[in-house]
């Protein structure tokens, strides 16, 4: 999520942040104009990862995410990289809602599928089923949060390793220890079962 931006728009992205926390309504107005363009990247690399002809637009997932996050209350947001890394759970949960809503539609016929990047899965077994990816992330959120969390942030929001550590306030080291192992985790669960 680093790309070209100025360290300039990065402090004032943090400094709504904070002053959004302390119940600024006018900051929260001021950010999205700082943010939109990550958020459409981050929606774009999200949909790109759907199936062909996906019925979401990348404008209409980030306005529907911003829209959840400007209704959280009690969130103290802790900067720029918590910001996408909520806004990344945020547009999760759209799409596993839209993809169950389309299943049950279908009855299961036509299930949403995700490409995941060659980082988490060999290539013979990129594309999968969303909600089977979010049944597997939940999973190992249960047995390891640590894990879920670093998982969320790395692929979801394309969190750097270090931006991961920022957020999770744990060294870089450890992110890419729990980073491999929920890998092979993910891996192990979305491996399809071979029929007899």
């Amino acid at each position: 999520m680093n790309g070209n931006i100025p360290d300039q728009t990065r402090a004032d992205v943090t400094r709504l942040l904070v002053l959004w926390t302390g119940g600024n309504q006018q900051a929260m107005e001021d950010l999205l104009p700082l943010v939109y363009d990550e958020l459409r990247k981050l929606a774009r690399r999200y949909l790109q990862r759907e199936r062909p002809g996906h019925t979401l637009q990348s404008t209409a997932l980030v306005h529907e995410a911003y829209l959840r996050m400007i209704d959280q209350h009690d969130v103290s947001w802790q900067g720029r990289a918590h910001f996408f890394g909520i806004a990344a759970q945020m547009m999760r949960r759209i799409l596993v809602d839209h993809a169950r809503g389309r299943d049950a539609a279908k009855r299961g016929a036509g299930a949403c599928k995700l490409t995941l990047d060659e980082d988490l899965l060999a290539p013979a077994e990129r594309d999968i089923n969303l909600v089977a990816l979010d049944q597997a992330l939940d999973t190992l959120s249960k047995l390891d949060s640590q894990q879920g969390r670093i998982v969320e942030l790395r692929f979801f929001a394309g969190l750097s390793i270090e931006e991961t550590a920022e957020v999770l306030k744990i060294s870089p080291a450890t992110v890419k220890r729990d980073w491999a192992m929920a890998k092979a985790f993910l891996s192990r669960q979305l491996k399809p079962v071979p029929s007899s």
